[in-house]
């Protein structure tokens, strides 16, 4: 395992990353928002408080959030953006120097890799990509197109987090031999939905894109799609790239060798298809990677209801989220240790640290904290989880392919629905 060499200090980090780039000029960059929902917003918000960018363009299927957006945007500044319903011609037609991937996950690839085509950097939500493969692709065309595509998993700016990693390679927490990450939220069964008419103005069948066709359900759009496995992979891809992105990050490791996960549909009684309950192994050269999500009542015993812990030698590491951080000592008489989070509103993320340090890298063109190929390392995790769930077995993995598995590689991909057509590596 390749590591840092780190001061050992008798007391917490705290110091913020201080390798950023420094933004040096005030340039201001044509910007265009693909994906104008919930999260999407929340992005372009900040984007606007940078003020380093005049919005050009906004794109969605769906007129009602398009309009929502065409508000919230009339309320915080001076841009007057054209509305599109298709992203390729909201490209063509406004030429922007930034795009906003804040699609669904299936649309992910397609919409990303036409805007770096066209010229643009990306700002691309998480998880990268649907698939493995597409994956590899977006990746490819940043590279080659040589364009900046910084991923949101904002995690890796945050004030704990970051004061955290420090924390965690100071020695403090001793040698890390296993690490759990966790999403528990105790949900009930839920209640099937009867499809319905499309409502006016949202087209269905763009929403669909790629994805098979199925007939419109409230419970799919909006903000229901990712628990439908063929718009996204349920919680482990929702939550699960956050936090294997922070352990990527700690061990600076790339990838697991060996990959199994299990589960099922035990608590939801709706007509979602992704499991609730799951359990994954991910195996590292010097440490095992345990991931679980499920939606039972809470554990009195666990304080923390998501996150990370690192189980060291010398005590349990705990990398929370609202929470912030907190050490608890193996050693007698030794109070923990915590430091508190500090999150912006709404939603507790650290969008504009983000995207500050996406401009500063735009400017001196160099690689982003959260850059494609980290997201795309963070988002094979859970992909290589659901591939085992799927097949029922484990998975052999050497950073690019599933080894000796052909079923399971074929899972790196999807058939898309005519007329898209898969974006090749």
């Amino acid at each position: 395992m390749k590591r840092r060499d780190f001061i050992k200090t008798g007391t917490a980090g705290t110091a913020m990353f201080s390798a950023f780039p420094v933004i040096r000029s005030k340039k201001s960059y044509r910007l265009v928002l693909i994906g104008s929902g919930w999260w999407g917003n929340n992005i372009l918000t900040e984007a606007i408080a940078s003020g380093q960018t005049s919005l050009v363009g906004i794109c969605d299927v769906d007129q009602k959030a398009l309009t929502a957006t065409q508000e919230h945007v009339k309320s915080i500044t001076n841009d007057r953006p054209s509305s599109f319903t298709d992203y390729r011609e909201c490209l063509q037609q406004t030429k922007p120097e930034i795009v906003i991937v804040a699609t669904p996950d299936h649309w992910h690839a397609l919409c990303a890799i036409e805007a770096i085509q066209s010229g643009a950097h990306v700002y691309l939500e998480k998880p990268i990509s649907h698939t493995i493969e597409e994956g590899k692709a977006i990746l490819k065309a940043a590279r080659s197109n040589d364009r900046i595509v910084q991923v949101g998993t904002h995690r890796r700016v945050s004030p704990h987090n970051v004061s955290g990693l420090t924390f965690l390679r100071s020695g403090m927490v001793g040698k890390v031999s296993a690490v759990k990450c966790f999403v528990n939220y105790g949900q009930g069964p839920g209640k099937v939905v009867p499809d319905a008419e499309v409502p006016e103005g949202l087209d269905w069948d763009m929403w669909l894109g790629p994805a098979p066709y199925r007939k419109y359900n409230p419970r799919i759009h909006p903000r229901g799609f990712r628990q439908f496995l063929d718009y996204a992979n349920g919680t482990i891809g929702d939550w699960g790239i956050h936090w294997f992105d922070q352990v990527l990050w700690w061990s600076e490791e790339t990838h697991p060798r060996k990959v199994f996960s299990s589960g099922g549909r035990f608590v939801k009684e709706d007509h979602s298809d992704a499991p609730d309950t799951q359990l994954a192994i991910f195996e590292f050269e010097e440490f095992v990677l345990h991931w679980e999500h499920k939606l039972c009542a809470p554990n009195a015993n666990e304080s923390a209801n998501v996150g990370c812990y690192f189980y060291g030698s010398k005590g349990t590491f705990h990398m929370g989220w609202r929470d912030g951080w907190t050490f608890y000592p193996k050693a007698k008489g030794h109070a923990p240790i915590k430091q508190a989070a500090s999150l912006n509103d709404p939603d507790g993320q650290n969008i504009k640290e983000l995207w500050s340090n996406f401009l500063s890298c735009i400017e001196s063109k160099t690689l982003p904290i959260c850059d494609i190929e980290t997201g795309y390392h963070a988002s094979n995790m859970s992909l290589l989880a659901m591939i085992s769930y799927r097949t029922g077995r484990s998975i052999e993995w050497n950073g690019s392919e599933v080894l000796a598995d052909p079923e399971a590689a074929a899972l790196m991909r999807r058939p898309y629905r005519a007329p898209w057509v898969y974006p090749e590596v």
